[in-house]
């Protein structure tokens, strides 16, 4: 087993240049792209496309995915610009190389039943998941509280029932912990046939707070060491939130950032898992 180190570089700082040159800094040669000067990804220009495009070309780092809001509106909301949303993200993948787009299953309204809201939910994933075939891209679904998929037995249903190879999922220890959830214990059974993607992050069960890998209750390790005995190859994509985490994005700083990195690679190392 072998994995490859990636990050979300608008932790570091909004400033793209600022963005590669920590990773540099850190010898990591990926990011997963959400925003750049601020802007989403999904509402980059085809000229902020190209300066992206460029800059990453410059820096020799490529990208492993694009960290996409899509499916971060309220599960009654039209479903058409989601839609419309989606195909502008998955040309983005396109011209910048990577297959593969975050997303998640819809906002519950507060205080409604999740199962209420099942069928209208895998209606709308089966939606995505037929523009992301027509695209020749793959939807990896996070995890998320507040969303339908945010334990692990809907995010298993959601996939499971809408059955399309365009639809895995990926895994985020600290947003099941914030959920109650106990990850690798109760999750990655589940999941671990679905996992095209991981996310890196850890959270203290009892205040929710994130913390560095392998410093709060997400069972970082224990899961680590079960995707190296399973022969897992693929990304683990730093999102660490130290600094500052919200519903629709959180920071770090380049300090923050290089913790995390610390954190993770220890973790590595002591599971004898090589990194790239």
């Amino acid at each position: 087993m072998t994995v490859i180190l990636s990050g979300f570089a608008d932790e570091i700082s909004p400033d793209l240049d600022e963005q590669l040159a920590t990773l540099t800094g850190q010898s990591i040669a990926h990011l997963e792209l959400r925003s750049a000067w601020s802007v989403s990804v999904a509402d980059l220009s085809d000229a902020d496309v190209g300066r992206v495009g460029s800059a990453l070309s410059d820096a020799g780092i490529r990208v492993s995915a694009i960290g996409s809001p899509v499916g971060k509106i309220p599960v009654e909301a039209p479903i058409g610009p989601e839609l419309d949303r989606l195909r502008r993200v998955a040309e983005i993948a396109g011209r910048l190389g990577t297959p593969i787009i975050r997303v998640f299953s819809f906002f519950i309204p507060a205080g409604q039943p999740p199962g209420r809201y099942r069928d209208q939910v895998i209606d709308r994933m089966g939606a995505l998941a037929t523009v992301a075939e027509s695209h020749g891209v793959i939807l990896a679904h996070e995890n998320e509280k507040e969303i339908y998929g945010d334990v692990p037995q809907r995010c298993a249903d959601l996939i499971e029932s809408v059955s399309s190879p365009a639809l895995r999922a990926t895994f985020d220890a600290a947003n099941f912990v914030q959920c109650g959830v106990r990850p690798q214990s109760d999750a990655y059974p589940l999941l671990r046939r679905h996992l095209i993607y991981v996310q890196i992050k850890d959270a203290l069960a009892q205040t929710g707070e994130v913390v560095p890998a392998g410093e709060g209750d997400g069972e970082v390790r224990e899961t680590l060491a079960a995707l190296r005995d399973s022969g897992f190859e693929g990304y683990l994509s730093l999102e660490p939130h130290l600094a500052e985490a919200g519903r629709f994005g959180g920071f770090s700083g380049p300090a923050g950032f290089g913790r995390a990195v610390r954190a993770l690679r220890a973790l590595l190392a002591e599971l004898q898992i090589p990194w790239r």
